[in-house]
């Protein structure tokens, strides 16, 4: 194992967006992953979040599975997972909660407020905030493109993004007498960008050369209050390749972990084609360009190992 990363650090807050972009650029170019600090989402408010997602995965198993995933928002159980399907494990030891898209919030489940008092309040108030720092990302990353940094808005991409809240639970006392054991095995992220936070608890690991054997992992240490951001496959697609999106996993260390990401996808019907910032003759688009739900569904369908209906984006 070498020595835990140094990410680069993101200011959302700075005034001067031209060398914030540039920062972004190179993080993007280099490793794909950086800190978002000075996001706007308040302290008090994730703390909240963590302190709710804790009493629902505490929660007897019976109870948690009566909100079993349907249009890929609720509960998916230990093992429901596995993200790398190379491997010969059973799945992924987490469990996770999705909550979908506040404008289609008739698809999303909730525990009832007198089983839970204020899940519902704080996953929305949570969502929301989270959503407006994505954005506001976003505006950086068109600029750090060479675009106009309301390039994606204009593109209609953001009008209704298919934004997904997740929780997760990382038990601390798995079974590591089997073999592979890992808490989310190795795998990039689907969609535009992740924006992930984390209690503090290590394990999340990242790859560099992907291709290269044997593959080297490198820790990610956390910085409390930070976003730890990712770039997803379906941006590099978008950037031909440009920007990476790299792989990583989530290690056991014996120790509980809790995570939240937040994953930004454009809209459903947004057409991911090369951007023209990033091609040339010398260097043509390497993928034909395809619908943002049709790229999304096929990448959940390959990563369930429960039932894949239940894992379907609602379009």
């Amino acid at each position: 194992m070498s020595e835990p990363l140094r990410l680069p650090v993101i200011d959302l807050s700075s005034e001067d967006r031209i060398s914030t972009a540039n920062s972004i650029r190179q993080a993007c170019l280099d490793l794909g992953f950086f800190y978002l600090v000075s996001h706007g989402v308040e302290e008090e408010l994730l703390k909240k979040v963590f302190e709710q997602s804790k009493k629902f995965f505490s929660l007897p198993v019976e109870e948690k599975i009566k909100f079993a995933v349907k249009n890929h928002r609720g509960y998916t159980g230990l093992y429901d997972e596995k993200l790398d399907t190379s491997l010969n494990a059973k799945g992924d030891s987490k469990e996770s909660f999705y909550v979908g898209s506040l404008a289609e919030n008739h698809l999303n489940q909730w525990p009832s407020e007198e089983d839970l008092p204020s899940w519902r309040s704080t996953m929305e108030a949570y969502y929301k905030k989270v959503l407006s720092a994505g954005m506001k990302l976003i505006s950086l990353v068109a600029l750090a493109l060479n675009l106009d940094e309301d390039f994606f808005q204009k593109l209609g991409a953001l009008n209704d993004p298919m934004a997904f809240l997740r929780l997760l639970h990382y038990p601390g006392d798995v079974d590591s007498s089997r073999e592979e054991v890992y808490g989310a095995s190795a795998h990039s992220d689907y969609g535009m960008i992740t924006l992930l936070l984390t209690d503090g608890v290590p394990g999340l690991q990242v790859c560099r050369e992907k291709s290269k054997q044997p593959q080297v992992w490198v820790d990610v240490p956390s910085i409390s209050g930070a976003f730890i951001v990712n770039i997803g496959d379906m941006m590099e697609r978008w950037t031909n390749c440009s920007f990476r999106s790299t792989m990583h996993r989530v290690m056991p260390t014996g120790e509980e972990r809790y995570s939240v990401a937040f994953f930004l996808e454009p809209n459903k019907d947004c057409i991911v084609e090369c951007l023209e910032s990033c091609c040339s003759e010398s260097c043509p688009p390497r993928f034909p360009p395809i619908r943002s739900s049709d790229y999304l569904e096929e990448r959940f369908r390959l990563a369930a190992t429960a039932s894949a209906e239940s894992h379907r984006i609602n379009i």
